[in-house]
């Protein structure tokens, strides 16, 4: 049987996790989390990791594997998955990747793109400005550059608006135009598998996750974090809202409604990706799993 890999990607909180258990199990394979802030031990409530049940369910990988304080680029993050997943091949014939962070499901499975290298001074003063001033003048920077990556990009991720930014201004050219241009892996075949629901469907859940995180300890654990609140790790929906309130910024009720409101936004832009991502196998939320397996096992052979 042909090697393939199963990425499995939708909206957060719309059931990814229990799309790839299930799948994972009936399968009888392993799962590669491709959720880009589930890599960080210290980031467990806020950023719904697999609870100890789900966990022994299936075999899990790149879980709580990094520290917050160990920067860890996506590049980084493609060499061990593919190096993993050679490993996997030998075992399975079938592997899942999971995760709603869209750029590192790509970096797996179609390679990363080739940008040109950054200017002396470049990085240091679109940090010196974010520091300065905030995000509201680079967001809008990033809409006069390139406003094809504007609608997409998380626009509350300081570390995506610079990063596009630095390439627009290193290069005089778009961050967009350098995308789509790489190899993808030749030694697996990929499926994508998209969850999804309707929209009223996807924002109730996410109030409903946002409501269980705080009663799950949420504020604590961002409590906890705040002294490191300048890490990239952090720059991340569900905690900056809470550093806002520990920083006096509001109170607790509008940083949880801020909590909710982005993440709405955040699950709209993965939809958007996903969207623009070619054929995708798309199945609704409520499906029964044997439903997902047919889908899965037509399309495997």
């Amino acid at each position: 049987m042909e090697k393939t890999l199963l990425s499995i990607s939708g909206p957060t909180g719309i059931g990814k996790t229990s799309w790839a258990i299930g799948l994972a199990r009936h399968f009888r394979t392993e799962i590669l989390s491709s959720d880009s802030r589930q890599f960080y031990r210290e980031m467990r409530i806020g950023t719904a990791v697999p609870d100890a049940s789900e966990l022994r369910a299936a075999p899990h990988h790149f879980i709580g594997h990094r520290s917050i304080h160990q920067p860890y680029s996506v590049g980084d993050f493609q060499y061990d998955a593919l190096a993993l997943l050679r490993t996997l091949f030998s075992k399975h014939d079938i592997l899942i990747l999971v995760g709603g962070s869209g750029l590192y499901t790509d970096a797996v499975t179609q390679g990363l793109d080739a940008f040109p290298p950054v200017a002396e001074g470049v990085r240091e003063a679109l940090m010196a400005r974010y520091e300065a001033n905030g995000l509201e003048g680079l967001q809008a920077e990033l809409q006069q550059r390139d406003p094809d990556y504007y609608r997409e990009v998380d626009l509350q991720n300081p570390h995506r608006v610079i990063r596009a930014l630095e390439v627009c201004l290193s290069s005089g050219k778009p961050f967009s135009s350098f995308r789509g241009k790489s190899t993808p892996p030749d030694f697996f075949r990929h499926i994508p598998l998209g969850v999804t629901g309707p929209r009223e469907v996807i924002y109730h859940r996410i109030e409903a996750r946002v409501d269980a995180m705080m009663e799950a300890g949420l504020l604590e654990e961002a409590r906890g974090l705040f002294p490191y609140r300048h890490l990239p790790a952090l720059q991340t929906v569900g905690y900056q809202e809470l550093f806002g309130y520990m920083e006096g910024k509001w109170d607790l009720e509008t940083a949880i409604n801020e909590i909710k409101k982005n993440t709405r936004r955040y699950a709209k832009r993965q939809l958007t990706w996903l969207r623009k991502s070619g054929d995708i196998l798309w199945i609704e939320y409520d499906a029964p799993l044997e439903e997902g397996i047919s889908e899965v096992e037509i399309a495997l052979k």
